[in-house]
């Protein structure tokens, strides 16, 4: 069987994000986080009720859970036996959007839940980063996961031959996330999710 190739994003597809963001906001900066709020963004608020934390703010907030936070979060259940599974008949890449210097505190990160693949780090779209994985591999079929539909917009407009897994594994925010347009399927369960790219593997062909 020829090795199919596997580009995976990380927070909210293997690792729990949110759910330990929101609370490390309100233990140390007062700040309250909505999961069912239509962006990272807009789900901020002081507890003090106070102004809104800006832009610029928010950003700063994120950069210091990353890398300095990072123990905080989980292993999405399931997601390491299936990654174990799909490497036997595919290549794996994290590809994960962070700033450049957490690509080493995430290598080492996933590695202490025994996912030991090859991690890129990116800062937007993930269109141009996933086609010149997808040349640079050579496989004839790729499959890539992701929760948000921004990056399935992009990945099908520069690498529409990929196929496009929308996964939202935290339980409290998957309900309020629409299925992305752009995607071939959703799926927020590691275990169906498994299943559904080992078949797109065995059939051997690109998306259509």
């Amino acid at each position: 069987m020829t090795r199919g190739l596997l580009i995976c994003d990380c927070d909210e597809v293997l690792l729990h994000m949110v759910r330990h963001f929101g609370v490390w906001l309100r233990e140390h900066h007062d700040v309250d986080f909505d999961h069912t709020a239509a962006d990272m963004f807009s789900s901020m608020t002081r507890r003090s009720g106070g102004p809104r934390p800006t832009t610029e703010e928010m950003w700063g907030l994120l950069d210091g859970f990353f890398p300095q936070e990072m123990d905080r979060q989980t292993l999405v259940p399931h997601a390491g036996e299936a990654l174990a599974a799909l490497s036997e008949t595919a290549d794996i890449v994290i590809l994960t959007n962070l700033k450049d210097a957490v690509r080493q505190p995430r290598i080492d990160q996933l590695a202490k839940f025994g996912i030991a693949h090859r991690v890129e780090t990116n800062q937007g779209g993930k269109g141009d980063p996933v086609s010149r994985l997808v040349a640079e591999f050579g496989n004839p079929v790729t499959v890539f996961v992701d929760d948000l539909s921004v990056h399935h917009a992009s990945v099908a407009k520069h690498a529409p031959g990929v196929h496009r897994l929308h996964m939202v594994s935290e339980p409290a925010l998957a309900p309020n996330v629409p299925p992305a347009e752009h995607a071939h399927v959703r799926i927020d369960d590691w275990r169906a999710a498994q299943a559904w790219i080992a078949e797109r593997f065995a059939a051997g062909a690109p998306a259509s």
